[in-house]
């Protein structure tokens, strides 16, 4: 049985440059999805949400595998990060986030195979976050760059993003933070962890209103 391998799929959305910020274009994706506020390394609703995102994602890769017969590679953990604002991100300040973590699904995955998947998994752990669910989300023209490094060295990437990059380009916010972690924190070091930054972007409009 072949394994779907979503990031060799999706292979520009992957592997971005390390040097500069490219932009792309991302299709709509589906994932699932849990909402959050606080610092990801204390809030206990983070953790709850991460362990249930994993939880439901292997229970739906085996009822694909088994079902029809098809297998895929859970792919990695991303969040989206937002905050009233915006500087809360380059100043580090965890307290004032908000984040919805998520994980891809391939576009086999049924509704009815997440319900049994949230079923199976409620079965080994306490009742599910209220916000988990399957939805796509839509991003379209963004800009990323592959960080290498600790997360809380990512502030001064973001601050070339918002004050030289996205000005040089002439757009604007469209969308939340965007992060893609390709590396495992439990078992890689710090200053060689591999995350994806994305902002998903919008032209800045010139037009004069009257």
């Amino acid at each position: 049985m072949d394994k779907l391998d979503l990031k060799k799929q999706f292979r520009d959305l992957f592997n971005p440059s390390k040097q500069d910020f490219a932009e792309i274009a991302v299709p709509t994706l589906t994932y699932v999805k849990v909402d959050g506020s606080g610092d990801p390394n204390t809030a206990a609703e983070y953790r709850t949400a991460v362990e249930w995102l994993y939880g439901v994602s292997y229970a739906m890769k085996f009822a694909a595998k088994n079902g029809l017969g098809r297998d895929y590679v859970v792919p990695p953990l991303e969040a989206l990060w937002w905050s009233d604002d915006p500087g809360a991100f380059v100043r580090r300040e965890k307290d004032r986030w908000q984040w919805t973590v998520m994980i891809m699904v391939p576009d086999f995955v049924t509704r009815s195979m997440f319900e049994d998947a949230v079923a199976k998994t409620l079965a080994k752990r306490s009742d599910p976050p209220a916000s988990l669910r399957l939805e796509p989300y839509a991003e379209g023209r963004s800009l990323q760059i592959l960080h290498i490094g600790r997360y809380d060295d990512e502030g001064p990437v973001l601050k070339q993003l918002h004050d030289t990059v996205m000005p040089g380009h002439g757009v604007t916010f469209n969308g939340p933070h965007h992060e893609i972690y390709l590396s495992d924190p439990r078992k890689t070091e710090p200053t060689r962890l591999r995350t994806i930054l994305r902002q998903p972007i919008r032209a800045i409009s010139t037009e004069i209103r009257s």
